[in-house]
């Protein structure tokens, strides 16, 4: 065989070639990069890697469920590299924690599997009012997540088994009231001190500058006076919106879909209720659990032995804030706004009603159910506008990746211009001046995401004026842009900058003088404390600062308790410089008992979360996780290297 191609050479490369070239030319070289970068390692696991896909879909399931549930959402901030970056390490953590269950030999049964299931609120909303699982509406909703139910339900056994690889952590976390007392005296403490300021403005007008001054201080920090570059730039965007606005829905449709869902559409069944709350958190100890228990159970005997003085009880007795002041009313809620034990309690009461003693995260409920407001099934012409809408988004998603081929095609094969793909596919194209490569703080829009501002600013684009890649700035949303002008970086000339440069070397100079002074004034009262002059003495923390400097704070509690009252120099760099005389240490002490007992449990929950990242560290190591892609900053830093900034 590799004799037969060693002497038919020709032959073997006229045969590449028909079967090579024409694949490029249907799908272009585009595409086989795509498909390339999308098998491209961004992490590794216990040998396996994490691809490019998996972590694109990863995240577009992450937007998906948060969009979900908080719908106003700046879409944006979801696709920002950070958050980005954050899915890939959950990724990560999730293949460990997978890993270590395997290896652990950790399993769920199909009883727990089934019960997690049922106990899934989403799930619970399409059952049928007989109680059966509507299969469909379950293999639907599935799919939306491409999977199907097998493959869904391995993925939910996978992850109960997982999270026992933690739980024998997390769930026994413990530490001794002693042992909390020293780390939460030394985080609490707070210290009385005097400060003295020298602060760069109140030197400036000591400071004499000659234009030969200006003029040196300029060619040494040129850097500081550039003209960023610039461009003018023309962009199109396709989204679902866009999509949405070309769609028409026949009459048929929408009322065959009002039909079919308008009990859902209409809303949901609320309920009204008051409730007395004994605080007992479950890290708690046995003890105070019974205590709290103990206490809910008389304050149960006494509601229901005078139901009117429920109201009175809540204001007296309950530890819950917010709602004891008005009586412990909660006004109306719906299924899934409060924890799973008070929800079903309240929602099997009947009106005026008071449950039994609930035991929740929080501590012990006593529930009266005070109104109910039934669910309102809305009418064909009331929902009509919601449901045009619904069926609008579905028929955009579906057609979406249609047209986005379109898209990032003509950008491509037309890159001399944008009209042809606007005309083609109905966009609008806008315009922006003054585009920076590095966005100013605050503004947003399509045109900061850093993947399309590395595109437009490429050699290519800049040098070529071509339209960049249609690049997705966020889900189901793809830009591209083009240059129409751009100006390069520049030093402003020093006749432009003069006042720029004089304020800034003033600053200097003035920061020079503050720390000079501050420093003879520090010696001088260490020499003799009783010249110091200070003003009154104040008492900071790490929790009360009094708008005081970090670096200054910080230095105060680092001093010295054995050497107290105490002089203290602090270098504020560019601020000057400052002079406490630290006079003593104001020990930490709660003010109640159970404030003794929050800050006990709260330092275990820390201890353990503690515990817990440092186990799942020597899991990392263990099954040798490593993450592959650069973190966003050091993206960004290499970006800007090779651009030559």
């Amino acid at each position: 065989m590799f004799d037969f191609v060693r002497k038919h050479t020709k032959i073997m490369m006229g045969l590449m070639f028909l079967l090579i070239i024409p694949s490029f030319v249907l799908f272009g070289l585009e595409g086989y990069n795509r498909s390339q970068n999308q098998n491209v390692a961004v992490a590794r696991v216990a040998g396996q890697d994490i691809t490019q896909a998996e972590w694109d879909f990863a995240h577009k399931n992450e937007i998906d469920r948060v969009r979900e549930s908080m719908p106003t959402i700046d879409v944006k901030l979801l696709d920002s590299p950070e958050a980005r970056y954050a899915t890939l390490e959950r990724l990560v953590r999730d293949r460990v924690l997978v890993a270590a269950s395997g290896k652990l030999k950790l399993v769920t049964s199909d009883v727990r599997l089934a019960r997690d299931l049922q106990q899934n609120p989403t799930i619970a909303g399409l059952k049928r009012p007989d109680g059966s699982l509507d299969m469909e509406r379950y293999r639907q909703l599935v799919g939306s997540q491409g999977m199907t139910p097998d493959m869904f339900e391995a993925q939910v056994r996978a992850d109960l088994s997982a999270r026992q690889v933690l739980a024998g952590i997390s769930g026994t976390g413990f530490s001794s009231a002693a042992e909390a007392n020293v780390s939460l005296t030394a985080f609490f403490e707070k210290r009385e001190v005097q400060v003295a300021r020298f602060t760069a403005a109140d030197f400036t007008g000591r400071v004499v500058l000659t234009d030969d001054d200006l003029e040196a201080f300029y060619k040494r920090n040129e850097a500081l006076f550039q003209a960023p570059e610039l461009a003018t730039v023309e962009y199109i965007v396709l989204d679902l919106e866009t999509i949405k606005k070309s769609l028409k829905v026949n009459e048929a449709d929408l009322k065959t879909y009002y039909e079919q869902n308008a009990a859902r559409l209409g809303g949901k069944e609320e309920r009204r209720a008051s409730h007395i709350l004994i605080s007992s958190p479950k890290t708690a100890s046995a003890e105070d659990r019974k205590k709290a228990r103990s206490k809910a159970d008389e304050l149960l005997a006494a509601a229901r032995k005078a139901p009117e003085s429920f109201g009175d009880l809540a204001r007296k007795n309950s530890q819950d804030p917010g709602s004891a002041p008005n009586g412990g009313d909660l006004d109306f809620f719906a299924r899934g706004a409060m924890v799973k034990a008070f929800e079903d309690s309240a929602f099997s009461l009947k009106k005026g009603e008071i449950s039994d003693v609930v035991e929740s995260e929080f501590g012990f409920h006593i529930i009266r159910l005070t109104d109910i407001k039934a669910a309102k099934v809305s009418s064909f012409e009331e929902m009509r506008g919601q449901i045009e809408n619904e069926l609008k988004k579905q028929q955009a998603q579906r057609k979406f990746a249609e047209v986005a081929d379109a898209f990032t095609n003509g950008v491509y094969e037309q890159s001399d211009s944008l009209k042809p793909v606007a005309e083609r596919l109905q966009l609008d194209i806008r315009t922006a001046s003054n585009l920076m490569r590095t966005p100013a703080p605050g503004t947003t829009g399509v045109l900061v995401h850093p993947k399309l501002l590395s595109a437009i600013f490429s050699p290519d684009a800049v040098e070529k004026k071509r339209n960049t890649e249609a690049v997705e700035t966020a889900p189901n949303q793809l830009v591209s842009a083009r240059i129409v002008q751009y100006s390069p970086a520049r030093t402003r000339p020093f006749a432009e900058v003069k006042d720029a440069v004089r304020a800034r070397l003033l600053a200097e100079r003035g920061a020079e003088l503050a720390r000079k002074e501050g420093a003879i004034k520090l010696a001088a009262w260490r020499a003799s404390p009783t010249s110091a002059e200070l003003p009154a003495a104040v008492v900071v923390s790490r929790e009360q600062t009094q708008q005081l400097p970090p670096k200054l704070i910080d230095a105060v509690l680092r001093t010295d308790p054995a050497s107290l009252p105490a002089f203290v120099g602090v270098d504020l760099g560019a601020q000057g410089f400052a002079i406490v005389r630290v006079n003593k240490i104001i020990a930490f002490e709660p003010a109640t008992e159970a404030a003794r007992r929050r800050n006990l449990n709260q330092y275990i929950q820390l201890w353990t979360a503690a515990e817990s990242q440092a186990y799942y560290d020597d899991l990392k190591e263990r099954f040798k996780a490593k993450i592959l892609a650069a973190k966003p900053q050091e993206g960004e830093k290499a970006a800007l290297r090779a651009a030559g900034q």
